[in-house]
């Protein structure tokens, strides 16, 4: 399964925008989902995190302004990100893994939030 990132841009502080995640194959197998972001000059960190059971977890810093989700009919994964920061600015990668053993990256997509 390939994923292809999409959804970023240029957009002002305070703006919305959302990502999405489109998987070349069926997600119902995949254990959990995730978004990661690095910004320049930063190593990469979790953003979000979805489970097959539909469990979400956040990273303290997009608590409460970004929400992660799955559609398994359209084999898509999405972030949608609210009142974005400035510290927001990162290129964001999708995840998927199927177990320890198996995972898969998605090319990243850059965000910037900047007036």
């Amino acid at each position: 399964v390939q994923l292809q990132a999409s959804g970023g841009g240029l957009v002002q502080p305070g703006g919305s925008l959302r990502l999405s995640c489109a998987a070349s194959g069926s997600i119902f197998s995949i254990n959990s989902m995730h978004w990661y972001r690095q910004a320049p000059g930063k190593e990469r960190e979790l953003v979000a995190t979805i489970t097959t059971t539909g469990s979400t977890d956040y990273g303290d810093s997009v608590k409460g302004r970004f929400t992660i989700s799955r559609d398994n009919t359209k084999s898509t994964l999405y972030l949608q990100m609210n009142s974005l920061r400035p510290e927001d600015t990162a290129v964001y990668y999708c995840k998927a893994v199927w177990s320890v053993w198996r995972s898969s990256w998605g090319q990243g997509t850059l965000v910037t939030v900047s007036s």
